[in-house]
């Protein structure tokens, strides 16, 4: 079974997939051979779990993490700020990373 063309995955080791058309919400689409239904609209560019990815399990992207799982994330979830921590800044905010960054100087 093919996942949907609405999905990428970027390496074959990513336990994520990125979204390049938005699905809405009901919408049914196929990952990794499971027919799923987007629980709410996700826009281009997003993050949805390929499988069950448990806390503090890294996020793979491009086959490197890029983040670790602050809960529990069920297969086609959205993956974003309010269930994992970057690998790239201390905050969820980029304007605090900034200003972090700034006061360390």
């Amino acid at each position: 079974m093919r996942n949907d063309s609405r999905l990428l995955i970027l390496h074959p080791d990513d336990n994520i997939a990125v979204i390049c058309q938005p699905i809405k919400a009901g919408e049914v689409y196929q990952l990794d051979g499971a027919t799923l239904t987007m629980p709410a609209t996700i826009g281009l560019g997003h993050k949805i779990a390929r499988r069950a990815i448990a806390m503090d399990e890294p996020i793979l992207k491009y086959g490197v993490p890029i983040g670790l799982a602050t809960a529990p994330i069920a297969p086609g979830a959205h993956v974003h700020i309010h269930n994992m921590r970057s690998g790239y800044t201390p905050t969820v905010s980029l304007e605090a990373a900034r200003a972090a960054h700034e006061g360390g100087k």
